[in-house]
Parts: structure tokens; sequence; C-alpha cells
């Protein structure tokens, strides 16, 4: 009776430093996966936004951040953003994003829009860990960056990372 080659796996087999190099490998890639939000958290709101705006000056204006400015429960918060645009061809919302400034990761969503999405409006919910600065910015189609940043109190926080 012969051994099956798929049930019985030698020591030798076990112990090879192809095997091993995978095991570190994986367990490597686990490790940075695991700590990449705790990273995220030390960053800086003007950061996150300077970066999406790239070289750009970002304006306050024309945006709207729609949020209430007391929260009762950070696990569930309603959001609008509304941007004044005619949304035509030539004039209109190439983009909105939302970003904030204690979440364990600086940007909340990112949205891409056109001259026939009708109208220059996202609603969402989101998770707030406390209580914190929201920055809304629209990228319209001629370059300009606009925003609108919204201080709001979170009672019962959500996602912390780190606190107990």
């Amino acid at each position: 009776m012969r051994a099956n080659p798929l049930t019985h796996v030698g020591e030798a087999a076990l112990a090879s430093p192809g095997r091993r190099r995978l095991l570190a490998g994986a367990a490597g890639l686990g490790g940075w996966v695991m700590l990449r939000p705790a990273a995220a958290a030390d960053g800086d709101l003007a950061a996150a936004v300077a970066a999406y705006a790239g070289e750009a000056t970002v304006r306050p204006g024309k945006v709207k951040l729609d949020i209430a400015q007391l929260v009762d429960n950070g696990n569930v918060v309603p959001l609008t953003v509304t941007v004044d645009s005619p949304m035509t061809a030539s004039d209109h919302v190439k983009a909105i994003a939302v970003f904030n400034e204690k979440n364990p990761q600086r940007e909340i969503a990112k949205f891409a829009l056109g001259p026939r999405s009708g109208k220059a409006s996202i609603s969402t919910r989101i998770r707030l860990a406390t209580t914190q600065k929201l920055v809304a910015v629209a990228q319209l189609s001629d370059g300009s960056f606009w925003s609108h940043t919204v201080d709001v109190i979170v009672t019962l926080a959500a996602c912390i990372e780190g606190e107990a």
C-alpha cells in the first residue's frame, strides 16, 4: 500500500527554506496590514487635504457640509455635501472628498461626479471617533478646489483605536 503524497508530508518538507520564507513573508504582511490604520492616525488633517488637492489652493466657499453639530452617537452620523454649481458640460463638479481630524484614517470618502450627475450633492452615513473637525472639498472642472469645515461634538464615540 502506497502512502498518499497529499496527506503525508515529511518533516524535511515542513522545514524547507522556501516554506519558511513564505511563512515569514505572510506574517510580515499581516503585521503591516494590522499596523497600517494606526500609522494613518498620526497624519494631519491639513496634510490630507493638501495631498488631495495637490499643488492647488483650497479656498473656502461654494461647498456646504451639512452635518449635526452635536451628535449623540458617533456610530451612524448622516452627512450631506452640496456644491454651488450649474453642473453643465463646461462648469461642473468633478469630485467631492470628505476628511476628518481624529478618525484612524483621515479620508472618509471620495465621490466622482460629472455634468450628467444633475446636481452636485452627495449623502452618506459615517462613523466618528470623537469630537473633531470635518472638511468637505470639491474639485471643479476648472481645476479649482473649494471647501467647508465643520466642528462636530460627539457624545458617544465610535471607532477609537487603542483607547479603553
